[in-house]
């Protein structure tokens, strides 16, 4: 036997020898491969799905709870304080005189009163 023939029998085995003695399949063969992806299936949902429904519920609630005087940070790191509340959009003082109006989904958190006076 050649090194390149022993290589070759190492990478990929001897099909034809393992098909002659192969037992017949077990009855619950067929079973037995859907339980892999099912539970591959419940992982992935209670790793990824679930907790992502649990953050968007909690910011949907955040944005339900907004009132006027509310502290806020919008998603692009703007702080300011909610002067008007709409359907889809607020509007947001981020300095004296100057208003800006952000999608109500821009808002990344609500800040405790007080927070932005002492910075």
């Amino acid at each position: 036997m050649n090194p390149l023939e022993f290589l070759l029998d190492l990478i990929v085995p001897v099909a034809h020898a393992q098909t002659a003695a192969a037992p017949a399949a077990a009855p619950g063969g067929m079973m037995s491969s859907l339980l892999f992806p099912v539970i591959l299936i419940a992982i992935m949902y209670f790793l990824m799905i679930r907790p992502q429904m649990k953050r968007q519920k909690e910011h949907r609630s955040m944005l339900d709870k907004l009132a006027k005087g509310d502290e806020v940070i919008t998603s692009g790191g703007i702080a300011g304080v909610v002067v008007g509340l709409g359907e889809s959009f607020i509007t947001v003082e981020v300095a004296s005189g100057v208003q800006l109006r952000v999608q109500k989904g821009a808002i990344a958190s609500v800040l405790p009163k007080g927070t932005l006076k002492s910075a």
